[in-house]
């Protein structure tokens, strides 16, 4: 076990480095350097300055613009009760296991309507049983289909990264959210760039080495459903029941949870910390694949 961490450490400091921060360009880097700093050794990192020149960086902090440029426009909205959508909650009483993997509620609202849930989040009780926390978080290259008056607003890919990476992205996404929209850990098998117009966003990262830390196992799929009379959401189990392999580490437990969670899950609460990232507006954090992010 002693020769497993010792490679581990090893491996994390090659993928993260020893600072305890992701590295930080203060400009975009060439192909080469990316490609050779970066991208080889599946290092992840942040960009400053890395898109100043966009117009959405100075135009999207305008709602009415975007509500403008977007009137006509549907796409897709996620609700929970929480900001939690496609992570680990509490089950219904109807499971034998007390923890499912939740999916949103998903509604196609026209943008003026979708971008008003959203910012309303949270303007009441947070406590109350009936809030709903609304998030635009589409997969499948929402922002060239559902977004697509925006295009013109910022470039269509990163020629720097696009180069070293030899193609051109697979999909292009576009998340609004507020301060409520969480994602829990997960790894992706694709690289990612992720750039913030407006607001910031908060990364947790470990890199792929560690995801034995993330306790890993199969929990029962269900769904949020939308009652028209009541105006809640339900959570229901998927039927026909299917299981999802996800991290069962909240890497926010909450003081009422937190001693059962650090002896349940020890080696990751006892373990390294995680190193943590806030992308803020114009910048870029290259996310390498199988890294383990929550944000």
């Amino acid at each position: 076990m002693k020769e497993v961490e010792m490679l581990c450490e090893e491996v994390r400091e090659l993928s993260l480095g020893k600072s305890g921060r992701v590295e930080r360009l203060e400009s975009p880097p060439t192909p080469l350097h990316f490609l050779r700093e970066f991208v080889s050794p599946n290092k992840p990192c942040l960009i400053s300055n890395a898109t100043l020149h966009w117009l959405a960086l100075s135009s999207w902090s305008d709602d009415d613009y975007l509500v403008r440029a977007l009137s006509n426009d549907v796409v897709s909205l996620h609700l929970t009760p929480n900001g939690r959508a496609d992570a680990l909650i509490p089950a219904p009483p109807s499971s034998s296991s007390s923890l499912c993997f939740a999916s949103p509620y998903v509604r196609h609202l026209l943008f003026p309507e979708a971008l008003r849930l959203i910012l309303s989040c949270g303007d009441g009780d947070e406590s109350s049983s009936s809030r709903t926390v609304a998030y635009a978080q589409q997969q499948n290259d929402c922002f060239r289909s559902e977004y697509s008056a925006l295009a013109a607003d910022c470039e269509s890919h990163i020629p720097w990264a696009s180069e070293a990476l030899g193609c051109l992205p697979e999909a292009v996404n576009l998340w609004i959210g507020n301060h409520l929209s969480e994602t829990s850990f997960h790894k992706d098998h694709y690289e990612n760039l992720y750039a913030v117009v407006c607001g910031e966003k908060h990364f947790l990262l470990l890199p792929p080495t560690d995801l034995h830390r993330m306790y890993i196992r199969q929990y029962p799929a269900a769904h949020y459903t939308f009652s028209q009379d009541t105006g809640e959401l339900k959570l229901e189990l998927d039927n026909p029941a299917r299981y999802v392999p996800w991290c069962s580490v909240d890497p926010y437990p909450s003081p009422d949870t937190k001693d059962a969670e650090t002896s349940q899950f020890p080696l990751y609460f006892n373990g390294p910390k995680p190193f943590e990232c806030t992308v803020k507006a114009g910048e870029i954090l290259y996310l390498a694949k199988y890294v383990v992010s929550s944000c």
